[in-house]
């Protein structure tokens, strides 16, 4: 086991590094998989792994700092954004936010999320895959809207499959649109939350939002769109080419899932998973995966993913 020290300039800002009931230190503990007690005026760190001591010594320091300046308790989105900073060496505040509607700003709040919106920026089709919360969605969605806003493109198209509507569209009550509308209602979600009302309303009048299906694409070819593709992880191999194939001139794709979680039936494989593979390395092609570090919602749903992760069968 090797260890390093990290001195304590001051004692009165521990407990704002390490938080209520040393909540921060567990973070930190289970993140970066440190052993970390006080000993004396220092801050010894045990690990197996060089990397681990690096990083847990510049993050201690850096809360410490941190801590002084503020001079009030540090929260948890701090101490995660700060270990995603360090991981990724990528400072979030460096990060352009993305402007919408309204003067509305988004920007991202982990170093994850920096790096998903340097891609979004960067690449022709980018693939994102994670767990629930991490901003997958909604940044790609902000990143079409200001597209659609610059006059960069000329219409956006939010896509999801309907998977189990496949089976259960004849006991919903409706027409096919009542049938649908609830797997895209994340999508109007997104879209309500960056453009005014009345401007949405025009847009989609005017065909310039589309949110539908994806067995909807089949037969199109979309030119100077932002076209993007929520829950990929439930398409098979074919629907992802299918998809992929509709791109026109000036098109921009965005396809993002979680891999771990799809509702395919066990023989079939995920069209994500395989395009992730497939298309790796060509050229204006990119993917990132997002982690449980950078999810941005409740505290609890961070520790809800690792406890799932570190226990995937849910044996006691």
């Amino acid at each position: 086991m090797k260890e390093t020290y990290v001195p304590i300039p001051d004692t009165r800002v521990l407990g704002k590094v390490f938080g209520p009931s040393d909540e921060h230190l567990r973070t930190i503990r289970r993140a970066l998989n440190l052993r970390v007690t006080v000993d004396g005026g220092r801050i010894l760190l045990r690990s197996e792994d060089d990397r681990a001591l690096k990083d847990g010594a510049e993050l201690l320091a850096q809360l410490q700092t941190m801590a002084s300046k503020r001079g009030e308790i540090i929260s948890n989105d701090d101490v995660r954004r700060a270990i995603s900073e360090i991981r990724h060496q990528q400072p979030v505040s460096e990060s352009r936010p993305i402007e919408v509607y309204g003067g509305k700003r988004i920007g991202p709040r982990t170093a994850g999320q920096a790096a998903f919106l340097t891609l979004l920026r960067s690449k022709t089709v980018l693939f994102c895959t994670g767990p629930a919360g991490c901003g997958k969605t909604y940044l790609a969605v902000a990143r079409a809207v200001e597209l659609l806003r610059s006059g960069d493109i000329r219409k956006i198209v939010l896509v999801r499959p309907a998977v189990e509507a496949g089976e259960n569209l004849g006991f919903l009550p409706g027409d096919l649109r009542d049938k649908i509308n609830p797997y895209l209602r994340p999508l109007f979600d997104a879209l309500a939350d960056m453009i005014p009302p009345e401007t949405l309303a025009h847009y989609m009048q005017e065909d310039r939002i589309e949110v539908i299906p994806l067995a909807y694409m089949r037969g199109r070819t979309l030119n100077n769109a932002a076209i993007i593709l929520d829950e990929a992880q439930n398409t098979t191999v074919a629907q992802m080419k299918m998809f992929l194939t509709r791109m026109g001139e000036g098109a921009r794709i965005t396809v993002c899932g979680d891999a771990t979680q799809t509702d395919l039936s066990p023989h079939k494989r995920s069209g994500l998973t395989d395009a992730v593979g497939r298309l790796n390395g060509i050229k204006g092609i990119g993917h990132i995966e997002l982690t449980a570090d950078d999810i941005v919602r409740h505290d609890l749903v961070q520790k809800i993913v690792h406890a799932y992760e570190e226990n995937p069968d849910g044996q006691t």
